[in-house]
C-alpha cells in the first residue's frame, strides 16, 4: 500500500458525523490501547483551538519535548493531521499503520467513520514514536468526539464558544458549551477562554460536578505593544511576548496558551521562560490571517463561520485600515452566510465565488446572488484555480476566505500560479531592455562572476548559452574546464564539455546545447560551480522557467556552489517558494551581488 492508497482507503470511510466513542474504543482496544500510555493536552472550542494547538505544540517542542500534534481539517495535505515535532506523518508510516488498521476495522460491530480511523492511527503512531506529550484537538463538540477516549489529560483547554454544528450540538450557546464540557474529567485542570457568563457557568458547573479545577483566563492585563506584517508583540501582566500571528483574537488565543503553560508547569512540565517565548515566536499556522504576499497584500484566512468572519474583520481593520480587496470566497451551506457577508463585504471591491470541495458546499451561483443583492459585483468561477488566476491577474489586494476546504486549495495552487504571473512580468521587463543595454549589462555581470570567490575556487564550471533576452555569461579563457547543460525529454539534465566552439546544436527549447556526439560528459560530482540563468529573483531565491531541470540536477552536484545571473530589472520583491526550490549562493546583476 502507498501513502495515496492509504488516504483513499481512509477517505472511503463514511464522512457522516456519527458521534460516539464505542467504535474508536473498540479499535484502540484491539491495538492495545495506545492512548492510555500517552500524555495529552486536550483542546476544544468553536474558534481558536487550532491556533492554540499550534502555539502549544511549538512551545512544548522548544522546551525539548517530543511533541505530537493532532488537528483537523488539513490545509495543504492529508498528512498534516498528525505531526511529531512539526513533521507530518510520512506516507510510508501512514500506509503501514493503515494496513494494520484495516483488518481491525473489518472486525468492528459498527463500521467506524473517517475521523475515528484517523484518530486510532494517530494514537498508535504517537505511541510508537515515543511522544512525550500530544496536543490533541477535538474534531466536533467534545463529549462524544472520538478524541475524548483519553483519560484525564495533563490539561484541558476550552477556547471561545459560538454556535456551530447546531444539528449535533444544539442551537443555544449553553447546549454547545455543554458538549464542549464533555472533555472535562476528574482531577483535570481546565483552562477556559473568557467566553461569557452563559458558557462559563456551564464549565464551572461541570468542573464542580467531576472534581476538576476551573481556571478562567483574565484578559484585562493583555495589551498589544507593536504590530507589523511579521506579527505582533504584547504584554500580559507586565511580561512581553511576540507571536507571528495577526489579529486581536490571536492575542487572546496566546493569553490562553500562556495560562495553559502555567498549568503544565504546575503538573511537572519543564518549560523555561526562554523556551516559552521562543516557541511562541516560531509558531506556524497556515490559513489564519496568513499573508501569502505583502504588496499588494494577499490575505488567506480559513474564516468559515460568523465568529471567524468577525475576527477577520477586526484583523483587516487593524492591519489594513481603509484597504479594499478582490475577494475569493466560497462557503458551506450550513454556515450563516448573512452574518459572514455582513462582516466581510465592506472590504470587497468584487467577489469571485467558488463552490468548495465538500458535499455541504453552497453552490457558487447561489452565493453570488446573495452577494449581488448586497450591491457588490460577484462572478461565478468554475474552480478555485480560475478564481485565483483572475484575482492575481487583476494586480490588486486579494482576500481569500470562507472555507478551510477552499483555503487548502489556494495554499497548494498559489505558489505555481504566482510564479507564472511573475515569469510573464519579468520576461516583459527583460525584453524591454535595448540590445545595447543587454550587451553592456552582460559584460558587467560576467566581470563580477570572474571576480567572485565562487568562480575563483572552482576548476570545473557548468555555465549556459544565453537565448532570447537572457543575460549572456562570458567567462575568461583562464584554463578552467567549462561544461554546458544538455536537457533530455525525460526531464533530466547532463553536463557536457563540447570538443570545439562549434560543437553545439539547438535543443528542445531553442537553446544552444552541446552536441552529445562531439562532447564528453561530466559527472555532477566533478562540478565546482553551477551558473544558472533565471527569469526573476528575490534575494537568493531564483525563479526559473518552470521546467525544473536545474531543480533536479543541482542536488546531485554535491561539491558545487550555485549562483544565478539576471539583469537588475528582473529583481522582484517577493517570490513564493516550493519544497523543490533551492537557494543559490549569490545572484549577480549589473549593479551588484545579492548574497
Amino acid at each position: 500500500m502507498t501513502g495515496d492508497e492509504a488516504i483513499k482507503y481512509i477517505e472511503s470511510r463514511t464522512a457522516s458525523t456519527r458521534l460516539g466513542l464505542f467504535r474508536t474504543r473498540q479499535i484502540l482496544a484491539m491495538l492495545g490501547d495506545p492512548h492510555k500510555k500517552l500524555r495529552f493536552v486536550h483542546v476544544a472550542g468553536t474558534n481558536g483551538k487550532g491556533s492554540a494547538c499550534a502555539m502549544l505544540s511549538s512551545v512544548l517542542m522548544a522546551s525539548g519535548y517530543r511533541t505530537g500534534l493532532y488537528t483537523s481539517p488539513y490545509i495543504r495535505r492529508f498528512n498534516e493531521r498528525m505531526q511529531i515535532n512539526g513533521v507530518d506523518i510520512p506516507d510510508a508510516e501512514l500506509a503501514r499503520l493503515t494496513e494494520r488498521i484495516i483488518p481491525l476495522v473489518e472486525k468492528t460491530d459498527d463500521p467506524p467513520s473517517q475521523f475515528e480511523v484517523i484518530t486510532a492511527i494517530a494514537m498508535q503512531w504517537f505511541l510508537e514514536k515515543g511522544c512525550d506529550v500530544v496536543v490533541l484537538e477535538v474534531g466536533l463538540g467534545g463529549e462524544l468526539d472520538s478524541t475524548n477516549v483519553i483519560d484525564s489529560p495533563a490539561a484541558a483547554v476550552i477556547m471561545n464558544i459560538g454556535l456551530e454544528h447546531t444539528e449535533y450540538l444544539g442551537n443555544t450557546i449553553a447546549s454547545v458549551a455543554s458538549a464542549k464540557a464533555g472533555i472535562i474529567k476528574p482531577g483535570c485542570p481546565v483552562v477556559c477562554y473568557d467566553s461569557g457568563s452563559e458558557s462559563a457557568e456551564v464549565f464551572r458547573s461541570r468542573c464542580r460536578e467531576v472534581g476538576a479545577s476551573y481556571i478562567p483566563v483574565d484578559f484585562s492585563g493583555l495589551h498589544r505593544t507593536a504590530q507589523s506584517l511579521d506579527g505582533q508583540s504584547f504584554t500580559l501582566n507586565g511580561e512581553s511576548y511576540t507571536i507571528p500571528l495577526l489579529g486581536d483574537h490571536q492575542l487572546k488565543n496566546a493569553a490562553v496558551v500562556l495560562k495553559t503553560v502555567e498549568v503544565l508547569r504546575s503538573r511537572g512540565f519543564s518549560i523555561s521562560e526562554a523556551a516559552l517565548k521562543d516557541g511562541l515566536c516560531r509558531t506556524r499556522w497556515p490559513a489564519r490571517f496568513e499573508l501569502l504576499r505583502r504588496e499588494p497584500p494577499f490575505v488567506l484566512d480559513g474564516a468559515h463561520n460568523p465568529q471567524c468572519a468577525e475576527a477577520l474583520k477586526d484583523g483587516l481593520s487593524c492591519v489594513f485600515p481603509g484597504r479594499r480587496f478582490t475577494m475569493i470566497s466560497g462557503i458551506l451551506r450550513d454556515k450563516d452566510a448573512d452574518a459572514m457577508l455582513s462582516s466581510l463585504l465592506p472590504f470587497a471591491n468584487r467577489v469571485y465565488c467558488v463552490t468548495p470541495d465538500s458535499p455541504r458546499a453552497l453552490p457558487a451561483e447561489e452565493y453570488a446572488r446573495l452577494i449581488e443583492e448586497r450591491g457588490v459585483p460577484a462572478s461565478v468561477c468554475a474552480s478555485v484555480g480560475d478564481a485565483l488566476r483572475l484575482a492575481l491577474n487583476g494586480g490588486e489586494a486579494v482576500l481569500a476566505c470562507g472555507s478551510l476546504y477552499m483555503a487548502g486549495e489556494i495554499e497548494n495552487l498559489y505558489p505555481q500560479l504566482m510564479k507564472d504571473l511573475l515569469r510573464r512580468e519579468c520576461k516583459k521587463r527583460r525584453a524591454a531592455l535595448s540590445d545595447d543595454e543587454r550587451e553592456r549589462f552582460s559584460r558587467q555581470i560576467s566581470e563580477r562572476i570572474a571576480e567572485s570567490r565562487e568562480y575563483k575556487n572552482a576548476s570545473v564550471i557548468l555555465s549556459y548559452r544565453a537565448t532570447g533576452t537572457e543575460a549572456e555569461v562570458r567567462l575568461p579563457d583562464d584554463g578552467k574546464l567549462v561544461a554546458y547543460p544538455k536537457t533530455e525529454p525525460d526531464g533530466s539534465m547532463r553536463a557536457l564539455v563540447p570538443e570545439s566552439a562549434d560543437a553545439f546544436i539547438k535543443g528542445a527549447f531553442g537553446i544552444w546545447e552541446p552536441d552529445p556526439l562531439r562532447s564528453r560528459e561530466l559527472s555532477p560530482e566533478e562540478i565546482g560551480l553551477v551558473i544558472c540563468p533565471c527569469v526573476g529573483f528575490s534575494g537568493r531565491h531564483r525563479l526559473g522557467m518552470g521546467k525544473g531541470f536545474y531543480d533536479r540536477f543541482l542536488p546531485k552536484c554535491v561539491n558545487a556552489k550555485a549562483v544565478a545571473v539576471a539583469f537588475e530589472t528582473q529583481h522582484i520583491a517577493e517570490l513564493p517558494t516550493q519544497p523543490h526550490d533551492f537557494t543559490v549562493a549569490a545572484v549577480f546583476t549589473e549593479k551588484g551581488e545579492y548574497r
